[in-house]
């Protein structure tokens, strides 16, 4: 007997409905869900292949303890019990900084990834957190925080309604999106196309995005920070820029134009490799649109100036005027957002509260960069005690973050490590214990973090397509329990946490002048709660005092969980709106052009107009059928042009001796690594590039069809030393390697040795 069920993909940021069909428990077909209210429809090969992700027979199916050296299987209660008997004791040992969390990608598109970290995070008091962060978006968070006073408030561009785009280090047609949650992105592209507007493209490589577009420009590797610089300066210098209405809510334009007087489209001409006209004429068409949007995404957050490029972003959409209008870029609002504060000052936004203990890196949203987890765990030194005990929630940084040899060496020298993972990967192999999470369609859905970036305000939450398996633990009460466990509460009911947080965030509300239950009794109000359970009623809460509840019932047609189950194609809350000066958290309470900590390093961005790079520098690639190193065991989702293959231009592999399908050796600070050449004119000459997530070659994993194909992992060209300082975001593109064939490179270590 087969039925359908609704689900909302967690495979990507695109968050689009899906219509599974379910046969005797299993999912065997998905298919997009046209009534869904904000992606009609739309589905991509990963959301295709649901149920081969679903039902992947490698997933664990239950905990696994370390007994004499070796994991074994396990019963949940003998996991948490090994749990609590490792962490505590080095937290109460040697302190709460001792213990280290590490939380990969794949939280944000869970339920449970998104209500318990920083529950555990706040009962452990530690400050040793490592998040997929600092390998990835940290600088847009940074610049954010610093620009508006909230690291959290991203505008995102109005895809549906802008004349002008433009893209730098963004591949949208590949990644479906990124700190802009967009089902259908390439629908959307040419849907801009197609009604007049203009598409231009940023990007080192010919990418599928810019092949659509309508001009390409092929900017060096790196240089993204000194070509909005050069066209901010264009705007200035010609008097084309123009606040708007938004005018009074921003603050050191003047201060801005002196700051950025040495990057003139000359002066950065020769670093980016882009003509100066064709600098000064992005500037005019931007300003000249009648609303215009600029996106900045990975490839301009993963390089020495990551901050500086995502700042100068959304400086250009303030110097247009395009920041928070229709057709520019607006800041979403989610329905589960806090209740909105009337505009005013705020706390602001600050760096380096604290600093890691051996290359004294500044903090950054209370994280500390992911490439320094190794030597925090294997350098001693006299600032505190090193990382002895190791949380891993939904994270493989073996494979995510630079040097991955460093990292797999210290994780061996752990007293204790406890993994959250479907799968015993390259980095849950080193845990004492393994917690696996059920199946996604054994779980709840609903888009906590991606709706924050959504280009249209809307709400979904699905329950479970199917129930859980036997033997199978909900990963939110995994995680409940793992709260409990390595906080010195190991034991207690871990419906606890939710009622914990409940009743923190209700006693709060209450006493807030703008809440809507300002002056009402907690008790009354949790009592309200609708709900299944924890996470639900927790989801209700945020529902009801959001932006668009029912206050607990001030609003009669305000939001609730029950209102929205029964709309279970989501509720669609219209299009983005202007929002400032509300959002902002500044201590002026306006818009800071220009903080004092992207004024202090300006200076390094005026030292790399004299830098050109010798040799090759490479660059990453996503791939539609691919997230990090999530998907690389589901056969559906491998093979084909997903491969992992070195791109150089025919002009450099001519020079290097290098044919199409030749086994090369790349080495880079970190390392070296082989791949087959892939010889394209999609790569500009001097530019290399390896796709992420790749490196599946290493012993005591259990991930069988990605180990048939390994991969290269491209991390382990990275040495960790080159970061943003601002953010601590790993540099990850633009970085010098040297590139030979095999041949040659046996025939160079023959001579030597002989």
């Amino acid at each position: 007997m087969s039925r359908t069920a609704l689900r909302v993909c967690p495979l990507c940021e695109a968050t689009c409905g899906l219509t599974l069909t379910i046969e005797d428990g299993r999912v065997t077909g998905a298919r997009g869900d046209r009534d869904d209210v904000f992606s009609k429809g739309f589905i991509c090969p990963k959301g295709a292949a649901f149920g081969a992700v679903d039902s992947d027979p490698d997933r664990l199916r239950a905990p696994l303890v370390r007994v004499d050296g070796e994991l074994r299987e396990a019963t949940w209660e003998e996991a948490f019990d090994a749990v609590a008997a490792g962490i505590r004791p080095v937290a109460e040992r040697h302190g709460p900084h001792a213990v280290g969390v590490v939380l990969g990608n794949p939280n944000v598109h869970t339920v449970a990834g998104a209500l318990y970290p920083p529950v555990l995070i706040g009962g452990l008091g530690t400050r040793s957190l490592f998040t997929a962060s600092t390998v990835d978006q940290m600088p847009k968070h940074v610049s954010s925080g610093l620009l508006f006073g909230d690291a959290n408030l991203i505008p995102v561009p109005d895809l549906d309604r802008t004349d002008h785009l433009l893209l730098i280090g963004a591949n949208p047609l590949e990644s479906n999106g990124s700190l802009c949650t967009a089902p259908d992105f390439p629908g959307r592209l040419k849907a801009l196309r197609a009604r007049g507007g203009t598409l231009t493209v940023i990007d080192p490589r010919r990418t599928r995005t810019a092949r659509l577009a309508d001009r390409h420009l092929a900017i060096r590797p790196g240089t993204d920070a000194l070509l909005l610089a050069a066209m901010a300066h264009t705007l200035f210098d010609e008097g084309l820029a123009d606040l708007g209405e938004r005018a009074p809510h921003i603050r050191g334009q003047r201060e801005l134009a002196a700051a950025l007087a040495d990057f003139t489209p000359e002066a950065v001409s020769g670093a980016c490799d882009i003509d100066a006209a064709g600098i000064r004429t992005l500037a005019r068409e931007l300003a000249a649109a009648p609303t215009a949007a600029v996106y900045g995404r990975i490839g301009s957050c993963t390089v020495p100036h990551g901050t500086l490029a995502s700042w100068l972003v959304d400086v250009l959409n303030v110097l247009t005027g395009n920041l928070d209008r229709p057709g520019g870029a607006l800041f979403p609002q989610a329905a589960t957002d806090r209740t909105p504060r009337p505009a005013g000052p705020g706390r602001g936004f600050a760096l380096g509260r604290w600093h890691s203990r051996v290359r004294r890196h500044p903090e950054a949203k209370g994280e500390l960069p992911l490439s320094a987890l190794a030597e925090e765990i294997d350098t001693p030194t006299d600032e505190g005690e090193p990382v002895r005990a190791l949380i891993a929630v939904a994270a493989n940084p073996v494979l995510s973050a630079p040097d991955g040899e460093r990292l797999d060496k210290a994780l061996g020298s752990l007293d204790f490590m406890v993994s959250v993972d479907p799968y015993l990967n390259e980095t849950s192999r080193h845990a004492d214990v393994v917690l696996p999470p059920p199946p996604p369609a054994q779980s709840p859905h609903h888009d906590f973090a991606f709706n924050t970036l959504a280009v249209r305000n809307q709400v979904r939450y699905t329950r479970p397509a199917v129930p859980l398996e036997p033997g199978r633990m909900a990963e939110t009460e995994i995680l409940a329990r793992l709260v409990l466990a390595a906080t010195g509460m190991h034991g207690a009911d871990p419906a606890a946490v939710d009622a914990m947080v409940i009743d923190q965030t209700l006693g709060k509300a209450v006493r807030d002048p703008h809440s809507p239950v300002h002056g009402r009794d907690p008790q009354e109000l949790a009592g309200l709660l609708t709900g299944e359970n924890g996470p639900e009623r927790r989801l209700d809460m945020m529902l009801r005092l959001g932006p668009y509840g029912d206050g607990f019932g001030a609003d009669p047609d305000g939001l609730t969980l029950d209102r929205l189950l029964a709309h279970p194609h989501g509720i669609d809350l219209g299009p983005l709106r202007p929002r400032l000066p509300q959002p902002l958290k500044t201590r002026s309470g306006q818009v800071e052009l220009l903080p004092e900590p992207i004024a202090a390093d300006l200076p390094r961005l005026r030292a790399a107009l004299d830098e050109r790079p010798d040799g090759l520098v490479l660059v990453g690639r996503r791939h539609l059928r691919s997230n990090n190193s999530w998907m690389h065991n589901v056969p559906a989702l491998t093979g084909g042009s997903n491969r992992c293959t070195l791109h150089l231009h025919p002009d450099d592999a001519e020079r290097l001796g290098v044919r199409d399908g030749q086994p090369v050796r790349i080495k880079g600070a970190g390392g070296e690594v082989t791949a087959p050449a892939e010889v394209t004119d999609a790569v500009r000459r001097g530019v290399v590039s390896l796709p992420h997530g790749w490196g599946h070659d290493r012993p005591g994993t259990r991930l069988r069809h990605a180990a048939a194909d390994p991969g290269a992992n491209v991390n382990q060209l990275l040495d960790g030393s080159l970061l943003d300082p601002l953010s601590g975001n790993a540099v990850l593109n633009g970085v010098p390697v040297e590139v030979a064939p095999v041949a040659a490179v046996v025939t160079e270590t023959f001579d030597a040795l002989t």
